[in-house]
C-alpha cells in the first residue's frame, strides 16, 4: 500500500468522470485517507455522494477563488488530518465565450477570469496548504498540451495553462527546501464536465484515438495511476516536472492521415 497513512485533499471533483475522481480512486486503493472539496450546493450533492464511497472521507465547501473559503477548507483539513501528505489540483475555467471562436477576440475580464481560477488558484491553495505539509509532501495539477501549442478554441485556456505550468516550477523551487515537490500532468483530451465547455472536444478526442502513438483516447484510470505514483514515495525526486500522460500525442510534428500502424 503505497499511500498507506498518506493524507490528501483532492480539490475539483465535479462527478464520477472527473479526472480528480479518478485520481481519488487510485490513492485510495493505496491506502490513503482522503479529504474532498465542492465548490458550491450545486455540487455538493454529487462530490458527497461520491466521498461516501471512500472510507472516512468527508467534502468541505470550498471556491478557489474565495481565499476566505479557502483558508476555511484548510482548517477542517487541520482538524480532521492534523496534517497534510498531498494535495491535489484539477480544475479550471474560462467563460464559454471565450472558448469559441478566435482567441484574438478574447476580453479582458475572460482573460482574468480563466487565469484567476485556473492558474492563480494553484498558488492559493500551495501556500494554504503549505502549514499543513509538516513531514513535506507533493502537489500534483492538471494541465493539457494547449499550453504549449495551439489548439483551436482551447484560446485563453491554453494561455491559463502556460501559466499554470509556469506557476508549477516557481512554486517547485520555492517549496522544495521544505521537502514539498509541486509537479504537473498534462493529459490527453478527456470528456469531463470541464472539457464540454471546449468547442470541438469530441473531434479533439476522436483525432487523438486516430493519431496517437498509442492509438486510443486517454483514459482517467491512466491520469489517476500517474498523480498516485507522483505523490507517493515512488516520485520522491521528482519536482517542477509536466508529466505527459497522453499517448504518446504530445511527441508528434505533424499528422499523416490514412497512416497504417506498423504490423
Amino acid at each position: 500500500m503505497l499511500l498507506s497513512g498518506k493524507k490528501g485533499l483532492i480539490i475539483g471533483v465535479a462527478n464520477k468522470h472527473s479526472i480528480a475522481w479518478a485520481i481519488a480512486q487510485s490513492a485510495a486503493s493505496q491506502g490513503a485517507q482522503l479529504l474532498f472539496n465542492y465548490q458550491n450546493e450545486r455540487l455538493r450533492q454529487n462530490v458527497e455522494e461520491l466521498a461516501a464511497t471512500v472510507s472516512g472521507a468527508k467534502a468541505y465547501v470550498c471556491d478557489v477563488g474565495n481565499d476566505g473559503e479557502i483558508a476555511a477548507l484548510m482548517k477542517q483539513v487541520e482538524k480532521e488530518f492534523g496534517r497534510l501528505d498531498f494535495l491535489v489540483h484539477s480544475l479550471a475555467f474560462a467563460p464559454r465565450e471565450e472558448l469559441t471562436g478566435q482567441f484574438v477576440n478574447t476580453t479582458r475580464q475572460g482573460f482574468a477570469t480563466a487565469l484567476d481560477v485556473s492558474a492563480y488558484s494553484l498558488v492559493a491553495v500551495a501556500r494554504a496548504a503549505m502549514p499543513l505539509m509538516t513531514e513535506g509532501g507533493s502537489i500534483v495539477t492538471l494541465s493539457y498540451l494547449g499550453a504549449e501549442r495551439v489548439v483551436p478554441h482551447y484560446n485563453v485556456m491554453g494561455v491559463a495553462k502556460a501559466a499554470l505550468e509556469c506557476t508549477v516550477r516557481y512554486l517547485a523551487y520555492d517549496l522544495g527546501p521544505k521537502n514539498i515537490r509541486v509537479n504537473a500532468i498534462s493529459a490527453g483530451p478527456i470528456k469531463t464536465l470541464a472539457a464540454r465547455g471546449v468547442s470541438g472536444i469530441t473531434k479533439m478526442v476522436d483525432l487523438h484515438k486516430e493519431f496517437a502513438p498509442l492509438r486510443r483516447a486517454t483514459e482517467q484510470g491512466e491520469v489517476g495511476d500517474t498523480a498516485m505514483f507522483l505523490v507517493s514515495s515512488l516520485g520522491r525526486g521528482i519536482t517542477g516536472e509536466i508529466i505527459y500522460v497522453d499517448g504518446g500525442f504530445n511527441i508528434l510534428g505533424m499528422m499523416a492521415p490514412g497512416e497504417t500502424p506498423v504490423s
